[in-house]
């Protein structure tokens, strides 16, 4: 599981943000270097365009942690993906926040909703026909250990780990 105390930078975004990104002042600061190269920390609202900026994000400090493995970054760029667009349909959350850290030999990626839904989420194979029920399959493959936590806000935290070692 991920630490519970996270230090660093938290970078909130606001729904304009979202939308005009990366014409922004934050897209332009960011693009010159992450603000603290232990942690990402960024807080946005539920939008469907958060997840391409989100994907921005993570790239963006891969680079400060000098994260140059594809298979790594692939793997948390779609681990990122499928654990924002989850909480962006499957809960009533106004906003969400994603965290990337590295630990040693792993790649720590962790993403708190709001809460909101009855369904516990939980790895199943959809069928061909089915638009949704596979995102959380395909991030287990791509990790190696992926689990959740109950906030004691309501909310739920889905975190995953990566080996920085192949």
């Amino acid at each position: 599981m991920l630490p519970t105390a996270w230090s660093g930078a938290q970078i909130a975004l606001s729904p304009q943000e979202i939308e005009q990104w990366p014409k922004t002042a934050s897209a332009r600061t960011l693009a010159d270097g992450w603000p603290s190269r232990r942690l990402a920390s960024f807080r946005v609202p539920t939008l469907e365009r958060t997840v391409p900026v989100c994907r921005q994000l993570a790239r963006l400090w891969m680079d400060s942690e000098d994260i140059t493995d594809e298979g790594v970054r692939c793997a948390a760029l779609l681990v990122i993906s499928e654990l924002m667009t989850n909480a962006i349909v499957h809960t009533n959350s106004v906003s969400i926040t994603g965290r990337l850290q590295k630990d040693g030999d792993w790649l720590l990626v962790e993403v708190q909703d709001e809460g909101g839904t009855s369904s516990d989420p939980h790895p199943h194979r959809g069928g061909n026909a089915n638009e949704y029920g596979r995102g959380l399959v395909v991030v287990a493959q791509s990790a190696q250990a992926l689990g959740t936590q109950l906030e004691t806000d309501g909310g739920r935290t889905f975190w995953a780990r990566i080996s920085l070692t192949g």
